[in-house]
């Protein structure tokens, strides 16, 4: 699916939080199972869907967090 598409959906797959913030499988999986990712499981498999919102959520508060660590030092 092309990148625009995937921006222009409420929901994303893990796999589309992947390809956005350009990290592995398994980081995404991590991000949500950790909680620092808001998800639901959706579907029989239970597949994980991000909100959009969740996602800007996160990046926001990694953007925060990343400026407060670089004032500590």
């Amino acid at each position: 699916m092309p990148h625009n598409d995937v921006l222009n959906r409420k929901f994303l797959t893990l796999e589309d939080v992947q390809l956005i913030l350009a990290i592995s499988s398994s980081q995404a999986y991590a991000l949500v199972r950790s909680g620092d990712l808001r998800a639901i499981r959706v579907g029989g498999r239970g597949q994980w869907r991000v909100e959009e919102a969740e996602l800007e959520a996160y990046i926001v508060r990694a953007y925060e967090a990343t400026s407060v660590a670089n004032n500590q030092h």
